[in-house]
């Protein structure tokens, strides 16, 4: 499997699709703090940071990934933005996926954690079936991405 930094490059150069700037230490921090306030223990993952960090977000070919909401930028931003906290509150409507923490999704699927389970899933939309499972959050974007760009 091809590495996400890789693949973002990928999309990058192919389709001329420039990519969404990076998010700062300080909006990270206060999503951090927006988390805790909104869901309780939730801890992101290192690996979901450094995602952020490389880009905040991103909404390409059908695949979306939470970046830092909007209020929370330190800089206003002209463009629609997924962000991880709003998203997760409409995915958290439904009693039985307040289990998952849910960074991404497409089309037909959401890319979550399952803090039940401890491990980082595809989930079929809108069943909630188990379509794969993955060992890390690198893996499990690193898959979205490959196939945004089939």
């Amino acid at each position: 499997m091809t590495p996400w930094k890789e693949l973002l490059g990928e999309i990058e150069k192919k389709y001329g699709s420039s990519l969404k700037k990076p998010a700062s230490h300080t909006e990270i921090i206060k999503m951090n703090q927006g988390i805790r306030q909104k869901f309780g223990n939730i801890v992101l993952p290192d690996s979901y940071e450094r995602f952020l960090k490389t880009m905040n977000g991103l909404d390409f070919n059908g695949l979306v990934i939470y970046g830092v909401d909007k209020g929370l930028l330190d800089n206003e931003l002209n463009e629609d933005m997924h962000g991880f906290i709003e998203s997760n509150e409409l995915w958290y409507e439904n009693e039985w996926q307040k289990q998952y923490i849910f960074f991404g999704d497409s089309d037909t699927a959401w890319y979550c954690y399952d803090s039940i389970g401890g491990a980082y899933l595809e989930l079929d939309k809108p069943s909630g079936t188990v379509i794969q499972s993955y060992e890390s959050f690198d893996s499990m974007i690193s898959h979205a991405l490959e196939t945004a760009l089939l």
